[in-house]
């Protein structure tokens, strides 16, 4: 009984958990995000996706189980891209954005920051980004490579200007003493990632407000392409770009400046550093899927809000679109 409940009928190409609950989106994208994911061998990723097209070619061997083709999915998702069937570089993959990501994070919320340091981590961080977004694009449409330069320098320059710009006015803001000036510029890297990500949505994805998204029915069957849709995909995303850096680089700033005045770390300096790195590998676990599943991955719009000639298309009382990442 427990094993059908945790496993139910399997269904190619849909979620295992129900994607309009908070808690079903937080436990798929926890599947999506396993970093266990990064070890699977080439065997067993080419033994995953035979079970998945015996599969769908109705010749699975007796005896597979809903558990293993679950997991068999699991592993396909996670390494090969849906559109272009390619692997995707391990580095880039949405299983290796944690690991990737942290020693970022710890060197983003390092202490006593110089101008050089702040420039080399805010210009990592959005590279990083930006390969991760690259690697795991849409590809059912050509979208021109000068679209993500254009993205990923917008991104760099705002991160970068909006970083030293602070860093220099905590500076000479000569009312604050050293403890409360040392204090906020661990701060810094919050707006400015939060800001960054905002202008490399807009920078991206703003051809969508002109051109529309593509809107789905009930069965699956593209109505049109909407631009209202489009509007509530951006925001949709742009909300989620500034939740997720939010508890990664707040929280820790917060946690070490408790967990600094210990008497263990006053008198052992040295382990600052690993304990700052387990708070930033902790904080970024938890907050990456808690923000990607803030809304459904494929969401839904009243047909009554979309431009008249589109609602027109349709019987549908609701229609579905891909907000992107």
């Amino acid at each position: 009984m427990t094993a059908n409940v945790a496993y139910p009928p399997f269904q190619l190409g849909k979620a295992r958990y129900d994607q309009t609950t908070f808690s079903g989106r937080l436990r798929h994208y926890m599947d999506i995000i396993d970093p266990r994911m990064l070890f699977v061998t080439e065997s067993h990723l080419k033994e995953s996706q035979k079970l998945l097209d015996d599969f769908k070619h109705g010749s699975l061997p007796p005896g597979v189980s809903d558990k293993q083709l679950w997991e068999a999915q699991k592993i396909k998702q996670a390494i090969i891209h849906p559109d272009t069937q390619e692997k995707i570089f391990m580095p880039f993959r949405m299983s290796g954005y944690v690991p990737f990501g942290t020693p970022i994070v710890i060197g983003l919320l390092l202490p006593n920051q110089t101008l050089v340091s702040t420039v080399f981590w805010q210009w990592l961080n959005q590279s990083h980004n930006a390969c991760v977004n690259y690697a795991n694009k849409n590809a059912t449409k050509p979208t021109p490579v000068s679209k993500f330069f254009q993205g990923y320098l917008g991104a760099v320059t705002s991160a970068v200007s909006i970083a030293v710009g602070l860093n220099l006015l905590i500076q000479k803001a000569n009312k604050f003493s050293p403890a409360t000036r040392f204090l906020i510029q661990r701060f810094v890297p919050f707006p400015a990632v939060a800001s960054a990500n905002i202008c490399n949505v807009v920078l991206m994805r703003h051809n969508e407000l002109t051109e529309g998204i593509s809107v789905l029915d009930s069965s699956g069957n593209v109505v049109g392409s909407s631009r209202v849709a489009a509007k509530h995909a951006l925001m949709e995303t742009a909300v989620t770009r500034v939740v997720l850096p939010m508890p990664i680089l707040v929280l820790p700033p917060i946690i070490m400046s408790f967990l600094e005045k210990l008497p263990l770390l006053q008198s052992r300096r040295r382990l600052v550093l690993p304990v700052h790195s387990l708070v930033c590998l902790a904080t970024f676990g938890l907050a990456l899927p808690l923000a990607i599943s803030l809304f459904p991955q494929m969401s839904e719009i009243e047909v009554s809000e979309l431009e008249p000639e589109i609602a027109a298309l349709t019987n549908d009382k609701t229609v579905i679109y891909n907000k992107g990442l």
